[in-house]
C-alpha cells in the first residue's frame, strides 16, 4: 500500500479505515529511535499513523524552535520503508486557531524535574498531543522512554481525562557508544559528543549503586568529572509515578535523569532502577 499524506485533518477523516489504529507522535528529523516506535506499532495495529509536527506551544522564547531539525522529505523515506500507512503533516495554522483560548494544563508534575527548567513546556506537549489523540483517534499510541516524563504525564492525562488509549512505551534506542539517540544529536561537533558522553556514563555508574544517596553520588561524580564543557541543569532520582525526588529510605522503582547543555544542544537522558531491593 502506497504511503497516504494528510496535510489537514479533512485529508486525515478520509484515510482511517476498520481495525486497530496506532499513532506514533513525532516532531519529524526521524532516527533509530523513531524507527523503533512505528515497529512496535506495527506489530499491535493494523493501520499506523505517524504524525509529524513541530509543535509551537513546546517551545520557550529562547528555546529551538525556529532551527529544530526538519527533514520531512527525508523523514517520508523513513515511513516508507518502515511500513506506515498514513503520515500527518499538518500546518500550525491547521492544528492551533488564532482564537485558541483552551490548553491542557500537566498540573505539579509539569513542573518539577524538567518542566522547573521548561515552564509550560508539558502544558504543550499534552495539548498537542491530546489534540492529535481527537484528531487520529487511535487505539493506541507509541511514546519513547528517553523523554520519561513526557511519558508519564500523558499516562497521567489518559487516565484523568478517561482517554480510550493505551499508552505505549519503548526503550530508548542508543548509539553504540551509549549515547541516547535525539534528533538534536546532530547539533553536537565531535568534541561536544565526547563530553555528551557523560550524561549516559553517570547514568550507567549511578545504576550500579543500589541507595539512593550512593546512586546520586555516583553518578553526580561522573557529570563533575566532564569539565566546564557540560553544563547540568539536573540530575534527579525520582518516583516514575510523580517525578517526585525519592527519600534516601525509598524502596522501588525509580528513574534516575539527568539534562545538560553541551556546546549549546540541550540534552535529556534517564535510566530506570530498582532502590533497596530485599
Amino acid at each position: 500500500m502506497e504511503l497516504i499524506v494528510a496535510r489537514n485533518r479533512e485529508d486525515l477523516v478520509k484515510v482511517r479505515h476498520e481495525g486497530t489504529v496506532a499513532l506514533v507522535p513525532t516532531m519529524g528529523a526521524l532516527h533509530e529511535g523513531h524507527r523503533s516506535l512505528i515497529r512496535q506499532a506495527r506489530v499491535r495495529a493494523d493501520q499506523v499513523v505517524v504524525s509529524i509536527f513541530v509543535n509551537p506551544l513546546q517551545f520557550g522564547p529562547n528555546e529551538d524552535f525556529s532551527r529544530y531539525p526538519r527533514t520531512f522529505e527525508a523523514d517520508l523515506d523513513v515511513c516508507r520503508a518502515e511500513g506506515v500507512d498514513v503520515v500527518f503533516h499538518p500546518s500550525a495554522e491547521d492544528m492551533y486557531t488564532p482564537d485558541r483560548q483552551v490548553s491542557v494544563s500537566a498540573g505539579e508534575m509539569g513542573r518539577v524535574v524538567e518542566g522547573a527548567f521548561r515552564p509550560g513546556h508539558f502544558d504543550g506537549v499534552l495539548t498537542v498531543v491530546l489534540k492529535l489523540f481527537n484528531l487520529v483517534r487511535p487505539d493506541l499510541a507509541v511514546f519513547g522512554q528517553k523523554d520519561a516524563q513526557q511519558l508519564a504525564l500523558i499516562r497521567r492525562m489518559v487516565a484523568d481525562l478517561d482517554l480510550p488509549i493505551e499508552i505505549l512505551g519503548a526503550p530508548t534506542v542508543r548509539e553504540p557508544d551509549g549515547l541516547a539517540l535525539s534528533s538534536r544529536n546532530r547539533y553536537l561537533s565531535d568534541d561536544d559528543r565526547r563530553v555528551a558522553l557523560a550524561l549516559s556514563r553517570a547514568l550507567r555508574t549511578g545504576a550500579a549503586e543500589l541507595a539512593p544517596a550512593e546512586i546520586r553520588r555516583a553518578a553526580r561524580a561522573v557529570l563533575d568529572a566532564a569539565g566546564p564543557e557540560l553544563t547540568v541543569d539536573y540530575l534527579a532520582l525520582v518516583d516514575p509515578a510523580t517525578f517526585a525526588e525519592v527519600s534516601d529510605d525509598y524502596v522501588g522503582l525509580a528513574v534516575l535523569a539527568v539534562a545538560a547543555k553541551v556546546g549549546g544542544t540541550r540534552l535529556i537522558d534517564n535510566v530506570t532502577l530498582t532502590l533497596n531491593p530485599a
